[in-house]
């Protein structure tokens, strides 16, 4: 399984295929074939999307993996609720929405239920100024605090918003805008896995960052898909692929390692990537850098 610390709120999205019509075709034959043609493009953007998520962990493995590990609970690795104001563009606040909504699940694995109700509202104002509606409202709000002590629940709930907000802007013509939130999520995830595993020296959770590299593929191709139609995804984009390339270089210089990440994911597959001590640093390094880049939009 590959590891993405506090990014279980994903776990449940589904991807729907949305189709919409491109303007008024001249007769029925020409009608066909242009649906066809949007399925087919809009198919290959939700698999890309469904193979981000393939390898995420159930909630329950996510928290077992960080107790064996000794994580404790580190407000210093979320993102500061202080940066909230600064994000005023369509492309800070779903990256951005991503990035506090991989730390309010953080905070829910840890039982921390005031900071989580701090970033609830951060994702809720990041939603609402995107203009999605009923993902992070008060009802949410209550939900949440009627749940504080099952944490399973608390996360079903993250969840269930999450889907909401990334079911909104697909059907109102923004799938670009929530595979941002995707990348967000996904930065922030990656950015706390390896302050978890600097500060653990824990060997399963260090393989399990180096063992990203075919998720960061996907997320990759997934932007790609969307960077003719979304300027905003460029900068991401050219982020993701600085990091690929440290891992490209990581693969070349260890042998075992880039077999090992020819199978990352692979059900049945326990053999972990080991990566040394200055590999490891390097991918922990850009991370940090790009994971300062999003937050500081």
């Amino acid at each position: 399984m590959n590891f993405k610390t506090g990014y279980t709120f994903f776990s449940c999205i589904l991807i729907a295929v949305i189709l919409s019509s491109c303007g008024t075709p001249a007769n029925d034959n020409d009608a066909i074939s242009n649906l066809d043609t949007v399925a087919a493009v809009q198919h290959e953007k939700n698999t890309k999307v469904q193979k981000v998520f393939a390898s995420i962990p159930s909630q329950s493995e996510t928290t077992t993996l960080l107790k064996d590990a000794g994580a404790k609970y580190n407000a210093a690795y979320l993102s500061p609720i202080e940066n909230l104001s600064k994000y005023v563009s369509l492309r800070s606040r779903a990256l951005n929405l991503g990035v506090y909504g991989t730390d309010l699940s953080f905070t829910s694995i840890f039982d921390q239920t005031q900071e989580s109700m701090l970033y609830l509202r951060c994702t809720n104002k990041l939603s609402t100024g995107l203009g999605i509606t009923g993902a992070f409202d008060e009802n949410m709000n209550s939900r949440l605090e009627a749940n504080t002590d099952n944490k399973d629940s608390l996360l079903a709930i993250i969840s269930e918003s999450y889907f909401s907000a990334d079911k909104y802007l697909q059907e109102n013509g923004q799938a670009g805008v929530s595979a941002l939130l995707i990348a967000g999520g996904w930065i922030e995830g990656l950015y706390i896995a390896t302050k978890i595993a600097d500060d653990t020296k824990n060997e399963t959770i260090i393989s399990r960052v180096v063992e990203q590299y075919p998720t960061l593929i996907n997320l990759i191709s997934l932007l790609e898909s969307y960077k003719k139609d979304n300027e905003d995804s460029k900068e991401a984009l050219a982020n993701l692929n600085e990091l690929k390339k440290v891992y490209d270089d990581i693969a070349a210089e260890n042998p075992s390692v880039a077999e090992k990440l020819k199978t990352a994911g692979t059900p049945g597959n326990t053999t972990l990537a080991k990566p040394t001590a200055v590999q490891f640093k390097r991918i922990s390094d850009k991370s940090a850098e790009i994971r300062a880049k999003t937050i500081a939009q």
